[in-house]
């Protein structure tokens, strides 16, 4: 099956990239075919140092505070693992938290003697703002801004604005909205994100962003000779940017991509974008609220494009491999990705949809068709 075939509702997993990030990552792949990959690199150094300028306009911060990585989970990790932990500090997570970084929070704990609280969310489902008791044991917030497993969007700003009150720093998880929401103007300490998802780069990419004012109270743990430099026998220095949080080694070509795609954001407007998501996915929602027997599953007061159902005849996965076969591409969000929300919310799985703006408001109206024609 082509991919021009598909009704393509899957960003949220790994979106189509334009041609523009396709034709630079196989252009460079070419190019050291015919000079090797050093050399390649060389005739680049230009154009990958412009791509933090490229970045720092997307995210609406200073070039100082990017750094490319290999994924979003590298991201995290990198950001995660610098911040000091002793024993009685406090983790907040939130009830949307993502498996991916659940998983290193307990384990750090437990290694630590920290301890990771669930802030519990309000009646929309987002993170319940009343509810974030703060001290000065608090060190840092994980906040997810859009969760996997369904459409909330979760207030930054205002956690962020509580948690500075007491000196907490705000680790946000943008994996989900980098690319189809407009993050300038967000107030964080560190953000991770995905390069495959909505910003449609290759797979393999991500970035992470530092603010520097806060760059100092964080320890890196994996370094190396690009992260810093080896000064004496017995000493070194580590950068004082962000780039500090990369290692040497990297896939040029994959970067570039990245790189392009972020370009390719910024000249269609992020605004725009964002408009465009917003629109599908109301118009897949509306849709499938008229659908007798399928139940639309997304919370908050403000909704991305990720937009999540389950069938009251067809399972989930059923329903997916049966709009596979209709030429229509949505995937699956199982209970291990979100555990608690999942679990407080009854859910084992969902089916999870996600358009983005390539997708015509006429092929929304076939996958509804689609998605009844299998419902009956």
């Amino acid at each position: 099956m082509r991919v021009s075939d598909l009704i393509f509702l899957d960003s949220a997993g790994s979106s189509i990239p334009p041609a523009p990030v396709v034709d630079e990552v196989i252009g460079h792949l070419k190019r050291e075919t015919e000079i090797g990959g050093y050399r390649a690199a060389a005739e680049r150094r230009d154009d990958l140092e412009a791509g933090y300028g490229v970045l720092a306009e997307f995210f609406g911060c200073h070039p100082s505070e990017v750094a490319f990585t290999d994924s979003a989970t590298r991201s995290w990790l990198a950001a995660f693992d610098a911040v000091p932990l002793e024993a009685g500090d406090r983790i907040l997570v939130t009830e949307a938290e993502y498996g991916g970084n659940a998983i290193p929070v307990l384990r750090r704990a437990a290694e630590t003697g920290a301890i990771v609280e669930v802030v519990p969310s309000d009646i929309h489902g987002q993170v319940d703002l009343d509810a974030l008791h703060l001290d000065n044991r608090v060190k840092l917030i994980s906040l997810v801004h859009v969760p996997t497993n369904g459409g909330l969007v979760n207030p930054v700003n205002e956690v962020t604005a509580a948690a500075h009150e007491v000196g907490a720093l705000v680790l946000l998880d943008a994996c989900q909205s980098t690319g189809q929401l407009d993050l300038r103007g967000l107030e964080y300490d560190m953000l991770a994100c995905t390069g495959r998802k909505w910003l449609r780069g290759p797979r393999g990419t991500g970035a992470l962003v530092v603010r520097d004012e806060v760059r100092e109270r964080l320890h890196p743990r994996l370094v190396d000779l690009h992260s810093g430099e080896w000064t004496g026998p017995l000493e070194y220095r580590l950068r004082d940017d962000a780039r500090v949080f990369e290692l040497w080694e990297c896939s040029i070509a994959d970067r570039l991509g990245l790189i392009a795609a972020a370009r390719y954001a910024l000249d269609m407007g992020l605004d725009v974008i964002e408009a465009e998501v917003a629109d599908r996915a109301k118009r897949l929602r509306e849709g499938l609220r008229a659908i007798p027997g399928i139940t639309v599953r997304d919370l908050g007061v403000r909704q991305s494009g990720i937009v999540t159902f389950t069938s009251d005849r067809v399972p989930a996965l059923e329903l997916k491999d049966r709009l596979w076969d209709l030429g229509v591409a949505v995937t699956v969000s199982q209970a291990g990705s979100t555990r608690i929300d999942m679990t407080r919310r009854g859910l084992d799985e969902v089916v999870r949809a996600s358009p983005h703006y390539f997708v015509t408001p006429e092929e929304i109206d076939q996958a509804l068709e689609r998605i009844s024609r299998i419902a009956r």
